[in-house]
């Protein structure tokens, strides 16, 4: 059964992708598989007019020896899916896009990061807008919150029903292990990494510790971290970097994992439904995840999201850079949390303009100068005005 008749506008991410395509050659947009690339491409696509490849069509007729053929003369809107199957585009795309006046311009989508932002950035620096997309948002889901908590943000688990959609999870994570993950990583075995990603989200959101999974898996601390990378390069784990700053005190400098959608890491842990998940010890930990990588993506921060935390035990969930002001926001799943100490600190640390505590609850009240209970419902609003 389907939450919705037909699939939401995606807005906000649509007029992004309109606005690079204005001024930029090339616009490239990142993802992970599933989460709605083509179906928006092809609604560009289809406003725009233009021409359309799809890489994993084995009958494509962009192939690499007949490539520039093929695309040096057309005009307009050009878009290419799945373009890291084809990396030796690069070097032709970067001719393409240098010709004056510009007769077309490129529409490119990926799914595997590493080998898309290498050869990016070694061929078309200055040429390319990067649009980071996933599943849905709070902002595209309506009043749906929880549903989109408990099932993830792909489109597929978000509008089924709850049996349906962990089927779907489930044939994801078998699909991306033995299909996707070896065109990152031929040698890695798909149960190896299986077994390490549930190990992982039951360390969601907490401090990377290479050893510590190592010792688990039974293998070295640099396999546990090439695991980490993989899955990260496939848009499956955020590393969310520390903020380094001379504040005098010894920081902790290993980035936090999370599972990035809140869906699959529930199908990790075997929950099937929010009863299942909010009985569940990683209860408070998957609503921080869930609603930090929210605030991630509304405000496009990929670049610019980052957490602290001391040795002493002072630490801010997230911390946002926004035109210069710095900006914080902890999560708890509490109805009327209060302020504690260490966010004052972080506040006097990092000289935060303000810090929101975002909440599961309906009420938004002061907390203390500069800090303010958020509910979660909330989010959209206080992100469009941060700009």
């Amino acid at each position: 059964m389907l939450i919705f008749k037909e699939m939401k506008e995606r807005t906000h991410i649509t007029a992004r992708i309109n606005q690079a395509l204005d001024h930029f050659p090339v616009t490239l947009i990142l993802g992970p598989r599933q989460c709605g690339k083509t179906t928006l491409a092809r609604a560009v696509h289809a406003k725009r007019g233009g021409t359309y490849f799809d890489l994993e069509d084995p009958e494509t007729p962009l192939r690499p020896d007949i490539a520039k053929q093929v695309l040096q003369d057309l005009r307009g809107l050009v878009v290419i899916d799945e373009f890291q199957r084809q990396p030796g585009l690069f070097a032709l795309l970067r001719v393409l896009a240098d010709r004056r006046p510009l007769p077309a311009r490129f529409l490119v989508l990926g799914s595997a990061s590493p080998l898309l932002v290498k050869g990016v950035s070694e061929s078309l620096a200055g040429r390319v807008a990067y649009i980071d997309m996933g599943g849905f948002t709070l902002d595209e889901v309506d009043n749906a919150a929880d549903s989109l908590w408990i099932r993830g943000g792909f489109p597929d688990s978000f509008l089924a029903d709850d049996v349906l959609s962990y089927q779907w999870r489930s044939h994801f994570v078998q699909s991306l292990l033995e299909r996707d993950i070896p065109q990152l990583d031929n040698r890695v075995p798909a149960h190896a990494l299986r077994r390490f990603w549930t190990m992982l989200s039951h360390l969601h959101g907490r401090p990377w510790n290479a050893s510590e999974l190592a010792r688990a898996l039974g293998t070295r601390g640099d396999t546990a971290r090439h695991y980490l990378d993989l899955l990260s390069g496939a848009f499956m784990v955020r590393q969310l970097p520390p903020w380094y700053e001379n504040v005098g005190k010894r920081l902790v400098k290993s980035p936090k994992v999370y599972i990035r959608d809140s869906g699959l890491l529930h199908l990790l842990l075997g929950l099937r439904d929010k009863l299942q998940v909010q009985s569940h010890p990683v209860l408070g930990f998957s609503w921080e995840g869930f609603a930090l990588e929210q605030i991630i993506r509304l405000a496009n921060a990929e670049r610019d999201a980052f957490f602290y935390r001391t040795q002493a035990g002072a630490e801010l969930d997230l911390l946002l850079l926004r035109h210069g002001r710095r900006y914080g926001f902890e999560f708890k799943y509490e109805d009327a949390p209060r302020s504690t100490r260490s966010m004052h600190v972080a506040i006097e640390d990092l000289q935060l303009e303000k810090l929101w505590v975002v909440h599961p609850g309906e009420l938004a009240y002061p907390m203390a100068e500069k800090i303010t209970a958020l509910p979660l419902r909330h989010i959209v609003d206080v992100v469009d005005h941060l700009g």
